[in-house]
């Protein structure tokens, strides 16, 4: 399918960086399948510390999947001022219920143009890392059984035990706690 018309700016240009935590966040789906069907994941990451703020698994790629997504990012971040929500041009993040969550809590959509996976890059990297360390590791019997294993992944090894060289050898949870230390002893 061609993707639609772009319902917001490219706001991010390529530039993934972040000067703080909620700045910026990307947003992508990728799915794999298993014994029992596919397994669609929309995950949401914050570009200033690559953390994963927020995902949704489920057996159908819709509106609702990128909304559940992005609602769990609101609820875990609560986040304050501008936030950037960049995603590419699918269906589901051009839909009115993703417009309105957007929307409703204050953040901004952010769309790359068609075709460029470059536009979004920094998240396609991220869903290479899951398919190389959880993905293709075995096949999958069930749903339940890939769902539990991305979980456990991002939520255990991912965020907290992957330290990354970009964030000067932290994992995403330690230097977003280093960042926050750095602002208490400033003020």
């Amino acid at each position: 399918k061609t993707p639609g018309p772009a319902v917001h700016d490219d706001l991010v240009q390529r530039d993934f960086t972040a000067s703080r935590p909620d700045e910026t966040w990307l947003t992508d789906i990728t799915e794999h399948p298993t014994g029992t069907g596919k397994l669609y994941a929309c995950l949401i990451k914050d570009l200033f510390s690559n953390r994963i703020v927020g995902y949704a698994l489920n057996d159908s790629m819709t509106a609702e999947l990128a909304t559940s997504a992005l609602r769990s990012a609101i609820a875990r971040r609560e986040p304050e001022g501008t936030v950037v929500v960049q995603s590419d041009r699918g269906s589901q993040f051009r839909s009115r219920a993703f417009r309105a969550v957007l929307t409703s809590a204050g953040l901004t959509g952010s769309m790359g143009r068609v075709a460029s996976a470059g536009d979004n890059a920094a998240m396609e990297s991220f869903n290479s890392l899951l398919q190389k360390n959880v993905l293709d590791r075995h096949r999958w019997a069930t749903r339940a059984d890939l769902h539990y294993a991305i979980v456990t992944w991002i939520e255990r090894t991912y965020n907290r035990r992957r330290r990354q060289r970009a964030l000067g050898k932290l994992t995403p949870v330690a230097f977003e706690l280093a960042f926050a230390n750095k602002l208490d002893q400033a003020a």
